[in-house]
């Protein structure tokens, strides 16, 4: 598997695969062609389909300017290497000096058809949960241990910048308000669900609250084009940080325990990534907020010293119940259900974290068991649920509005 700096990326929302990925491979194609004096782009799949709302065009833009850059949307083609496909071409004094065809496939990775590139290295030589688990029972290795191990021991610096970033998100997300921008009119929450305590507030209630005030700051902060951290992806960045910071403030963990919780919630990110996909394009929204939960599960579990087959199981459930989520954006935008979903899913982490405190050795399903399916059950979905903005809640609000 590849380096946890490929899975966390640092970067601006608010879509990993349709901003990130877009605008690195633009940035790329003019680094190619630095004599070109136009560009076009073609979006087909779900980068036309959704690009407005996500930015595309812009991402793509501003990677090329100053140049001009022409940017079409072609929504009617079907036949494609990959939902997320786009033709980069170069121009100069009207001739075409370069073409190239490229897949964001997720977490803002692209590949470039025709060009064989280096890989990122496999720093993990494991894949699978299961032989990750029996390794580290051999060496009695926890799994940040396991990292460390396999990264070197500068993961921690990254790994702190990543904590800090998400943090940050958090922070400016709870002081803002307003409208965000897109046509829909959403208003910004987060500073009201952190502020507004219930009169007769429980201990249960107040946790609710909080988690879901930090949920929604991190997801504002994205749908905004803020600096975001992609855990796996910018759509589902509020899950993580939302859990386990509430968590570090509850319990006083320090934030070198956190920065384990976040190795151990990278595995399983991994996991994921490595046997089946973090792409809501691809697979539905179960592939970004079905993974964000079991990411969380598994860092919460890690911090509170479960063992393995506890972290196994709370990553299990979390993604078992976002099974056949569909991704279905209204207007293309990471809004609606977009940041709802990352404060419902940090909740739900926090409860198969209760669950594998009390349940985990009665357990009959196994965390790659639950990968494979979701995989599966990501391709089975009609097209219209994968990022297309075609069905579901996206359909059905433009219907009746």
């Amino acid at each position: 598997m590849e380096s946890l700096r490929e899975l966390y990326r640092i970067g601006r929302g608010p879509s990993s695969s349709h901003t990130m990925g877009p605008g690195r491979a633009a940035e790329r194609f003019r680094a190619a062609f630095p004599e070109a004096d136009g560009f076009q782009v073609t979006l087909y799949g779900s980068l036309a389909k959704t690009g407005k709302g996500h930015l595309t065009d812009v991402a793509v833009t501003e990677a090329l300017e100053p140049v001009p850059t022409r940017v079409l949307f072609d929504t009617r083609t079907e036949d494609l290497p990959h939902p997320n496909t786009m033709e980069l071409e170069a121009f100069r004094l009207g001739e075409r000096l370069g073409f190239w065809r490229v897949m964001s496939v997720g977490g803002g990775k692209i590949e470039i058809e025709g060009q064989k590139e280096a890989d990122p290295p496999q720093v993990y030589p494991l894949g699978t949960f299961s032989d990750i688990k029996e390794y580290c029972r051999e060496k009695d290795l926890y799994l940040w241990q396991y990292v460390e191990q396999c990264e070197g021991p500068e993961i921690w610096e990254y790994l702190s910048e990543v904590w800090e970033t998400m943090k940050e998100a958090v922070y400016r997300g709870i002081r803002k308000d307003g409208e965000l921008k897109g046509g829909l009119g959403v208003q910004r929450k987060a500073m009201y669900l952190n502020r507004q305590r219930h009169m007769d507030e429980s201990r249960e209630t107040r946790e609710n609250r909080k988690v879901c005030a930090y949920a929604f700051a991190v997801s504002e902060e994205n749908a905004g084009g803020g600096t975001i951290v992609t855990a796996p992806t910018c759509g589902a960045c509020g899950v993580l940080p939302a859990v386990m910071l509430y968590k570090q403030e509850q319990q006083g963990f320090s934030d070198r325990q956190m920065l384990k919780g976040l190795a151990a919630a990278g595995i399983i990110g991994n996991v994921i990534k490595t046997n089946a996909s973090i792409s809501g394009a691809e697979c539905g929204c179960q592939a970004e907020i079905g993974s964000a939960c079991s990411m969380a599960a598994a860092g919460l579990a890690e911090i509170f010293h479960m063992d393995l087959d506890q972290i196994e199981y709370a990553a299990e459930v979390a993604m078992e119940h976002h099974l056949g989520l569909t991704c279905d954006p209204i207007g293309g935008l990471v809004q609606i259900p977009c940041i709802e979903r990352n404060a419902v899913a940090g909740m739900r982490a926090i409860n198969a974290l209760s669950l594998a405190n009390f349940l985990t050795y009665t357990r009959k399903i196994s965390f790659d068991m639950v990968v494979k399916t979701m995989y599966e059950t990501g391709r089975d979905l009609f097209s219209k649920y994968r990022e297309t903005s075609e069905g579901g809640l996206a359909k059905m609000y433009g219907i009746t509005h």
